[in-house]
């Protein structure tokens, strides 16, 4: 049996009707609508000679036994954000799911190494804000702390939320055990920005992940009269933080990556104060250790000076950080190499989202992605899309990517 991409595609399409409304896809981790979505996984990998489990911290796995015990991993993650697109993380999976048919029916269902395809839990981190659930858990760099006092909008506690279906929370890390024998790990997603898009090409090869510093920074004024106090005489906080929301631009036109600031709050928050308390959030990301600290360097120096000549102070709070995750050197040569093989040409781009291959690639799993173009470059969004023709190349050239990778991992005994 060849592949056939245009059954993923039909899948999806499945999935989509199965599982979204009007307002978008709603497989939110660790709902009804996330256990409908799992049981309809299930009936997709039906005739396959494959071993199903869920482990410790609530991923999916599907093994198909090899000659070898080393592992070549496939995956993604079905769960979606609220009111999400079509294709976010199960284009990852069910483009898995193809591959894994097919390396089924090229070696009778006996491949040189074993083959895995998971669907990670909880990837979004839509529910409870801690993106990467299941993954970190699995690679070992889930803060326990953190996670056991988050709730969602409802005050349900993640604990909670995991017992319901059956996850016992103080155990998810024993899912590190699925990871002994990783030789590789693979993952296929679109792009969510715009950078295929504009090239007019359809596949990349993807560097990493970029690593994030995220702020909050906060600066320290006086409240005063609005229509009183003069303009030399004021501690004007939001003053300061709106310099900082130009200097961020300067910052990454001197290092690269990329800056926001997300969110701004201030204190008392009436027309007729100036602004007492000013609270500024941000993101900085880069491929590169070096410049990223760099750039954090530049932003702090910058909030310091414009503190100073607002006549105010400044504080800053680090709210989450992880370090840049640069894929295997050899993998993304051989996704270079698939994807030529399947289109006329390539490009080699980082990316700014973060993925579960992110915490495979921490946890020293050598690693790759392939990025698929998105449409509009818009991603978490109802209007998310890719090209049809696109979504099946992609799978071709996946599926190609696996097939060079199989072969890599048995070559390394």
């Amino acid at each position: 049996m060849p592949l056939n991409p245009k059954r993923t595609v039909a899948e999806l399409k499945e999935l989509r009707a199965l599982t979204g409304d009007e307002n978008g896809a709603q497989r939110v981790a660790f709902t009804p609508m996330w256990a409908q979505t799992r049981t309809w996984l299930k009936d997709k990998l039906a005739g396959l000679p494959v071993e199903t489990h869920t482990d410790a911290a609530g991923n999916f796995w599907a093994t198909l036994r090899g000659e070898s015990d080393r592992a070549l991993l496939l995956g993604g993650h079905m769960d979606s954000v609220p009111n999400g697109g079509w294709l976010d993380g199960c284009l990852n999976v069910m483009a898995a799911v193809e591959v894994l048919r097919h390396i089924n029916e090229q070696y009778q269902g006996k491949p040189p190494v074993t083959v895995r395809v998971v669907d990670w839990a909880d990837e979004e981190g839509a529910r409870f804000g801690k993106s990467l659930f299941g993954s970190s858990a699995c690679s070992g760099a889930l803060d326990m702390t953190e996670a056991r006092g988050l709730k969602d909008k409802q005050g349900v506690t993640l604990p909670d939320a995991l017992k319901a279906v059956g996850i016992d929370f103080e155990r998810v890390k024993d899912s590190g055990r699925e990871l002994k024998n990783a030789a590789a790990y693979l993952e296929l997603h679109i792009e969510q920005g715009p950078v295929l898009l504009d090239l007019g090409l359809p596949l990349g090869a993807v560097l990493g992940t970029f690593g994030v510093e995220r702020h909050a920074i906060t600066f320290h004024g006086q409240a005063a009269h609005s229509g009183s106090t003069p303009m030399n005489r004021r501690k004007d906080a939001f003053l300061a933080a709106g310099k900082m929301s130009q200097e961020i631009y300067r910052i990454t036109e001197k290092h690269g990556g990329v800056c926001t600031i997300g969110s701004c709050t201030t204190k008392p928050g009436i027309v007729t104060s100036v602004v007492e308390e000013c609270r500024i959030t941000l993101d900085q990301r880069h491929l590169d250790a070096k410049a990223l600290a760099l750039m954090l360097q530049a932003a702090r120096a910058a909030s310091e000076r414009f503190a100073q000549e607002g006549n105010v102070r400044v504080s800053w709070e680090r709210l989450w950080q992880i370090e840049p995750r640069p894929f295997h050197p050899e993998l993304i040569e051989l996704c270079d190499a698939a994807i030529k093989e399947t289109v006329p040409q390539s490009h080699r781009l980082p990316s700014g989202p973060l993925h579960d291959a992110a915490e495979t690639c921490g946890a020293g799993v050598p690693t790759v992605m392939m990025f698929v173009q998105s449409l509009h470059g818009i991603s978490h969004n109802k209007i998310e899309d890719t090209k049809e023709e696109h979504l099946e190349l992609c799978v071709t050239a996946f599926d190609k990517l696996a097939s060079k990778a199989l072969a890599w991992v048995a070559a390394k005994k």
